[in-house]
């Protein structure tokens, strides 16, 4: 674990707002998302609200809803090859249980860095700025909730800790298995994101992620446990 003399706890002084199903804020993310909703009807095809109780102490932070993962089912990370090897993850350390209908968290909620499928799965810094605020009620919620407990952020890859990063005023470069604490009770944690390039590259290995969370169970496990969240896949 290292400590980020640079890192400070900045919530108080950033725009932040409640989710809203029906934002159309993002131009560009607006005229892909309708195109996509043409084609294919039966998907959600709109902004992806986080899943999970507030009173969880783990907030994992992705990239944006997939094509024919969280952008067909309105859920993040569900229904695609990053969500079943994150959720087996989730699943061995305590934070989901998973049947052959269903995924229940644990202890945590999980989100993207952006809430609307962006083309070709690369959004632009301008969206990455208006989604923020949404990103920074979830960073509000984490730790209003949880004042007594150690609580802990996710960044799933160099764009969702970018996100995490301009929040929290953290100013040290993406390096994956970083923790870095921001408060006493509140500690940030980075990993390569469980994409299929990814993993196909070996970039990223189940056992490197397992490790992750095995640390953030650690770090956490003198907290309450917290009602989980379930949906049906």
């Amino acid at each position: 674990m290292d400590l980020n003399d640079g890192a400070r706890l900045a919530l108080d002084h950033v725009p932040s707002e409640p989710f809203q199903p029906s934002c159309r804020r993002c131009p560009r993310l607006v005229a892909f998302l309708d195109k996509v909703r043409l084609e294919m009807p039966e998907y959600h095809c709109a902004p992806v609200p986080t899943w999970g109780a507030q009173r969880a102490r783990v907030l994992i932070v992705g990239l944006a809803p997939g094509l024919h993962g969280a952008n067909r089912t309105g859920r993040p990370f569900t229904g695609d090859a990053s969500g079943r090897l994150l959720f087996s993850v989730l699943a061995d350390t305590r934070f989901a249980r998973e049947t052959d209908t269903s995924i229940r968290l644990q202890g945590c909620r999980i989100t993207n860095a952006v809430r609307c499928l962006p083309p070709q799965n690369r959004p632009i810094s301008a969206e990455l700025s208006r989604c923020r605020t949404y990103l920074a009620h979830d960073f509000q919620t984490l730790w209003s909730r949880n004042t007594r407990t150690n609580r802990c952020i996710v960044a799933l890859g160099t764009v969702a800790y970018g996100s995490v990063s301009k929040l929290l005023d953290i100013r040290r470069p993406f390096q994956h298995g970083a923790s870095i604490d921001v408060d006493n009770r509140l500690r940030v944690v980075a990993s390569y994101h469980p994409s299929r390039l990814n993993v196909n590259t070996g970039r990223l290995t189940r056992a490197m992620l397992l490790k992750i969370f095995d640390e953030v169970r650690d770090y956490i496990e003198d907290g309450p446990e917290v009602d989980g969240a379930s949906v049906r896949r």
